[in-house]
């Protein structure tokens, strides 16, 4: 899916949000009013996604990650957009899942922003939420990436329709920030998140 990167790459204050990787199946996580978020919808449109969207958005990204980090692939593979499974066949999806068997496993993912994206065009028709976030692990290391989801009508569910995700080692992160030539290959948004001492 493309989206604007401009429009992705503005700076941001990080949030509080954690998602347990690992644990919990309580309730589902709610983004903490710090987080920025920001809205893109045709011209002339107005439109603010309501507590029924944020919730519903919040629950897919928190079922799949969590699927993810219990190495639930056939759960979390079902939660992807048909169009989605049709590129990326279960078995060749599954296995690039295990290839990265740290991803997920043992760390904490925080949101660093949320964007809203109601019909964008050269794409489907709906209401998109796209999840930057950032995951630290005890062992220094770090994933970072987002995770977007789709939802085609009001009384449709959410689908993951896109995901991107880069592992950094600790050889590559000083003071607990990727050094500056790792920044320009990873997929996630940081802003100033890459300051704050998680």
């Amino acid at each position: 899916m493309a989206i604007d990167r401009s429009v992705r790459g503005r700076l941001m204050v990080v949030a509080a949000l954690t998602l347990p990787a690992p644990a919990a199946l309580a309730a589902p996580p709610a983004v903490a009013p710090e987080v920025e978020r920001e809205v893109v919808a045709p011209e002339g449109v107005t439109f603010a996604p309501t507590p029924t969207d944020e919730e519903g958005a919040i629950d897919r990204l928190a079922a799949y990650t969590i699927a993810l980090a219990k190495r639930d692939y056939k759960s979390a593979y079902a939660m992807l957009r048909l169009s989605f499974q049709a590129s990326n066949p279960r078995l060749e999806w599954e296995m690039n899942q295990r290839k990265r068997a740290g991803l997920w496993a043992d760390g904490t993912i925080r949101i660093l922003r949320l964007s809203w994206y109601l019909d964008p065009a050269g794409q489907p028709p709906g209401l998109y939420a796209a999840f930057d976030f950032r995951g630290d692990r005890p062992d220094k290391t770090m994933d970072c990436g987002y995770v977007v989801v789709h939802r085609a009508a009001p009384v449709a569910g959410w689908t993951v329709v896109r995901t991107d995700t880069s592992e950094v080692p600790p050889d590559l992160i000083e003071d607990g920030v990727p050094k500056a030539d790792v920044l320009r290959e990873l997929p996630c948004y940081l802003g100033k998140g890459i300051a704050t001492n998680f």
